[in-house]
């Protein structure tokens, strides 16, 4: 099993680190420096996260970012039209203490204006060299479809996990297409599946949490999960799932 994935042309670690409850104190901004310093080089917030907090509190934490960290972030949660958008592209920019983003997702398409035109947006943005790569949040196959149509697509996120299977085929339309699927709540389950985690992760000496991970990391060669967390300890453990390999049987029984 690969440990990394090429996104937007950088190779990062399979197991990113999620951000939605970071807050802005000094105890959290030293957790993301350890995180990085172990090895996370994937890091996804968005502008909705914590009333902006988690955005400040990655760029007070980073405000040198070691070479080779992808730092990605979302607008457009509650409307996507073009002035919203740009308004809320502007504040991550100060937020993040940085005149360019490498990885921008549009949060959520907004029924209210077109996909294309909302993508447009973010593409223009592109081109003038504030961005460097698309993503997209919360889509089906044929929005992607769409918005590749108006602007190159290096991501999707959308909710996947043991429980969650709504976007199967999104899954397998991004690896089809080389594209990195970032799955977000990548540790919710339901207590089923929780119940058969805990009968195979004492056969790998690991937690539940970890195992399913590997589930996800095996399940896709595009998976990217992205597990929130504050404590040290609980991102070490996430890292450490990229050196569990599931046997065949154990994937099965879990799928």
């Amino acid at each position: 099993m690969d440990r990394t994935i090429e996104i937007g042309g950088r190779t990062v670690r399979r197991i990113g680190l999620g951000t939605n409850r970071l807050t802005d104190s000094e105890q959290n901004r030293d957790f993301v420096r350890h995180a990085v310093a172990i090895g996370v080089d994937f890091i996804d917030t968005a502008r909705l996260y914590t009333g902006g907090d988690s955005e400040r509190t990655l760029g007070a934490a980073l405000s040198t970012p070691p070479n080779g960290l992808v730092l990605a972030t979302k607008g457009g949660y509650h409307a996507a039209d073009p002035g919203t958008l740009r308004r809320e592209f502007a504040e991550s920019l100060a937020s993040l203490g940085t005149d360019s983003i490498f990885l921008y997702q549009l949060h959520r398409v907004d029924s209210a204006v077109p996909l294309e035109e909302s993508v447009e947006v973010l593409a223009e943005l592109q081109r003038a060299g504030q961005i460097r790569h698309l993503g997209l949040s919360e889509v089906t196959v044929e929005q992607i479809e769409r918005a590749r149509r108006v602007a190159p697509i290096v991501s999707v996120q959308n909710e996947y996990n043991l429980s969650e299977r709504k976007h199967d085929a999104v899954v397998d339309y991004a690896a089809q297409h080389e594209l990195a699927f970032i799955p977000y709540f990548p540790l919710r389950h339901s207590r089923s599946v929780e119940a058969r985690l805990a009968e195979v992760a004492p056969r790998y000496g690991a937690t539940t949490a970890q195992v399913a991970l590997a589930w996800l990391l095996r399940r896709s060669p595009a998976m990217l999960p992205i597990p929130g967390t504050l404590s040290r300890e609980h991102v070490e453990e996430d890292l450490a799932a990229l050196d569990i390999e599931l046997a065949d049987d154990d994937f099965e029984a879990l799928t």
